[in-house]
Order: structure tokens, then sequence, then C-alpha cells
């Protein structure tokens, strides 16, 4: 087995390990850090990793099964829609009757009836399957799982470089990542006037969790600048290491709200089949360019993958 399937497989195995325990316990709360931690990526690697070999989130798959066997009981029993809804996972009726008319098109209630009637002509009979590229469905679980995997890599240009070991000024931000911007404002405000805006500085970005699993009030990250040994820091800013190593680089040059498809393409497809495994630390982005002086569609950010 070459490296790059090796390397695969490694990842394949925990994605299908995180998938079994998502099953053993359908009826429960997903504990997205504690199936990270199983697979043993952080979260927003691990999820990314996740979605690129599924196409789907960990949560949306449990959703969807739930979905799933909620239409199976509508099909062969006679159970309450609201009794159905608090197995699914929805607090109302009201709230399960839209997801499931979103995923079916019809609500609870129609699609019972469907099944009742005898269909017409070449008519289907209603199914509960929906639609998901890696084949799992609720009739399905059984062992062996057969998981069908994205087997694509998106066209990427990604360079493997050695990072020096880096030393950077700060600025924690909890919140949507979108606006870490007012993050960077107020990190000019006390890294300015400290002379810490040097020809050599970066601009960085230090990112924790994965947007598509953690509520955007709770995001974590930092707006940072990299700066040299023995240079004090203001008061305001923490002083964060990273250490010196092997990181896959992708630059995307364009604006900043299509950061978030090219991570998902870059952690979720290029890495699983890239013979390359994630690295302690977290990933960042290096920025060359602002908005102030630069319009969107020239900003050239360099994103960093941690490689082992």
């Amino acid at each position: 087995m070459t490296v790059k399937a090796e390397t695969r497989s490694f990842y394949e195995q925990a994605v299908e390990r995180a998938v079994r325990h998502i099953i053993a316990r359908l009826d429960d709360a997903l504990e997205l850090r504690g199936l990270a931690r199983h697979a043993g990526m952080s979260p927003f690697h691990f999820h990314r990793v996740f979605r690129g070999l599924l196409g789907e989130t960990p949560l949306e798959l449990q959703r969807r099964l739930r979905l799933e066997r909620a239409a199976a009981a509508l099909l062969g029993g006679d159970e309450r829609v609201t009794a159905l809804a608090f197995d699914a996972g929805y607090e109302t009726h009201e709230a399960f009757t839209r997801a499931f008319r979103r995923a079916y098109g019809v609500s609870p209630s129609s699609f019972r009836q469907r099944a009742g009637a005898a269909p017409a002509g070449c008519e289907r009979p209603p199914s509960v399957e929906i639609t998901a590229p890696c084949g799992l469905h609720v009739h399905r679980l059984e062992e062996p799982l057969d998981l069908l995997f994205n087997q694509g890599a998106p066209d990427m240009n990604v360079v493997i470089e050695n990072l020096p070991a880096l030393r950077v000024a700060a600025l924690h931000h909890v919140g949507p990542y979108q606006n870490i911007s007012e993050a960077f404002g107020r990190l000019g405000a006390l890294a300015g006037p400290a002379g810490l805006f040097r020809p050599d500085s970066m601009m960085i970005g230090l990112y924790h969790d994965d947007p598509d699993t953690t509520p955007a009030e709770e995001l974590g990250s930092e707006a940072g600048v990299t700066v040299p040994e023995g240079v004090p820091l203001p008061s305001g800013l923490t002083e964060i290491k990273l250490a010196a190593g092997r990181y896959a680089k992708t630059t995307h040059v364009g604006p900043y709200d299509q950061l978030h498809d090219v991570w998902s393409r870059f952690v979720g497809q290029w890495l699983p089949s890239s013979g390359e495994r994630i690295g302690d630390g977290p990933s960042l982005e290096v920025y060359y360019n602002t908005p102030a002086d630069a319009p969107p569609t020239q900003l050239r950010t360099d994103l960093y993958i941690p490689l082992a």
C-alpha cells in the first residue's frame, strides 16, 4: 500500500469510528469535541475531514438518520407525530414538521397518508431514504458499514513549507469568524503605537473551532502579528509561540467570505488524499494585504495546515 493510500485509510478509519459512535448513540446529544478527540484531531480539522469524506457533518448525519427513522415509523405504525418529533430530537411539533417537509417535500401527516394509499400507475411508494453521498441510511446500519467515501481531491495548488518558530502578539476573539476584523482593529490600536508593525511582520489569524459545528457566538480565534523575541508587548496583547514545523500551504486570492469554502476543500478533500497527516498546533491564515489597501478580488491570503 502506498503512503497516500495508508494515509487516506487512516482518515477513513477515523471517520468510520465516528460514524459507529453516532449510530450507537443516535438518540444522544452529539459531543462534537469528543468525536474529534477520539479521532486524534482537533475539532477544526476533524469535522472538515468528516464532511469532505462523507459529504455531510456529524450533526447533519445524525439529524438525517433520525428523520429517516421517523419516516419509517410513519410508514409502519400509528405513533403520534408529536412523539416522533421528540424521538427525532426536535423540541416542538412545528420544528419537526418544517424539517420533515424540507427533506421529503410533504408534511409528516401527508407522508403517512400517501403510504396508506394504493399507488396509481407508475407512482413509486414513499421512500424513507434522504439523498446522501455516503450511502448510509437508517435501514443499513448493521455491520459491516458500507460507507461511500468521496474519492476526489480538488485541483488545488498546495506546497509543503518548513516554517520557523514564530512569536505572535495576539488578541483573542470570540464570535463569528467574519467579525475577526474587529479584533484586528483593536490589535492595530495596541500594536501600532508600540512599534510592533515592522517590514518583516506578518498579520496572522489563528482559528480553533469548526464553524460548521460550533455556534457562531462560541467560535474562538486570535488576531495576531509576528514580533521578534525580546520585544516587549503592550498590555492587552497575549504572547503565542508557534513551534517550527512542516505546513501545507495553499493561497487564496479573492474575498475573505470565500475562505470558508477554501478551507473545506483544503482540509476535507485535499488532505485525506495527500499522503500527509495533521500535526500539532493550530491552522493559520497569513494576510498580505487588507480591504483598506486592496479591492476584495485582490486580497491575498495564505492558508496553512500543520503537518506531522
